[in-house]
């Protein structure tokens, strides 16, 4: 089977991601899977391990410390990234994704930061003598973990909060005092008999009730700038660990500005990170009003829009 540009874009790709992947990763990284996939017999695992050993080159170009030396690292460390984006599009493409090499991706990734913090920093430190680098090392490693704990525990919320509402429903019929919400009433959310099919009413009910009704009323510029940034592909949590990375091991190198622009990224982190949390909270207050209204009248108010 010969695949094209077109089946890699409809098959791997991510409908949101982060905008540096996006706009600096995929167009490469798509056009380099058509041909490995099509004329090669590399596996996504094979190519796991060369990313990880890019990644350690990059680390030691870094450890070099002269300018020179940090250019040849934040270049390396981008062709890192773009073959860590490549393996897990070839396993979508061919369907050859496996366990493992889930985990040797995860864990390969989070060596390659730790390596390349170690090696900037250090490298930096010695060079310079300023222990301002010593601080910048620690600081990466905490915010690079604290983002993608976060992340899982935000996402294990999240459908806890669906769970929830959906539960409530359920109950709330089972006891004969909740009645079909009529927004969903309408032939393009309606797959099959109503009656006969309890279990398909409880789950778009859970689409279909709005968590974000009181984030999106007081930020009313969000929505639009939201489906801007859907329509691009770009997810709207613009500063995450990927961008983090990029800021400290490519652009702070290239420029010469590992501090400014290490602190600068951990400080944009962070407030995103912290938007979320802001968003999490409205949305915790947008399920107890859905549960409220469930366990009172059977009808909660409810929108059209998933929440997402």
């Amino acid at each position: 089977m010969t695949f094209t540009l077109h089946d890699v874009r409809s098959r791997t790709y991510k409908a949101r991601d982060a905008w540096w992947t996006v706009f600096l990763v995929d167009p490469l990284a798509g056009r380099l899977v058509v041909t490995t996939a099509n004329r090669t017999s590399i596996t996504p695992n094979q190519i796991t391990w060369g990313a990880f050993v890019l990644g350690l080159g990059s680390a030691w170009c870094f450890l070099r410390a002269d300018w020179p030396w940090l250019v040849a690292g934040a270049a390396v460390y981008h062709v890192s990234f773009v073959l860590d984006c490549m393996d897990g599009k070839i396993a979508r493409l061919k369907g050859t994704g496996t366990v493992l090499g889930g985990w040797l991706d995860y864990v390969f990734d989070r060596i390659r930061v730790l390596a390349c913090t170690v090696a900037l920093m250090w490298g930096q430190y010695h060079a310079t003598g300023q222990d301002i680098y010593l601080f910048l090392g620690i600081g990466v490693v905490f915010l690079d973990m604290l983002r993608y704990v976060d992340a899982l525990q935000i996402a294990k919320v999240r459908r806890q909060m669906r769970r929830t509402l959906r539960q409530a429903y359920e109950q709330s019929v089972s006891a004969g005092s909740a009645a079909l919400p009529a927004s969903l009433l309408h032939e393009d959310l309606l797959h099959g008999d109503l009656d006969n099919d309890p279990d398909e009413i409880s789950v778009r009910l859970t689409q279909a009730v709005d968590l974000q009704k009181e984030f999106r009323s007081r930020f009313s510029w969000y929505p639009g700038l939201r489906e801007w940034l859907r329509e691009h592909r770009i997810r709207t949590h613009l500063v995450s660990g990927i961008e983090f990375q990029m800021a400290v091991f490519i652009v702070g190198p290239l420029l010469g500005a590992v501090v400014p622009v290490t602190i600068g990224a951990a400080a944009l982190l962070l407030l995103f990170e912290a938007l979320i949390m802001y968003k999490l909270l409205l949305s915790s207050r947008d399920l107890n009003r859905a549960l409220a209204a469930i366990r009172s009248s059977g009808e909660p108010s409810v929108s059209g829009t998933p929440a997402g």
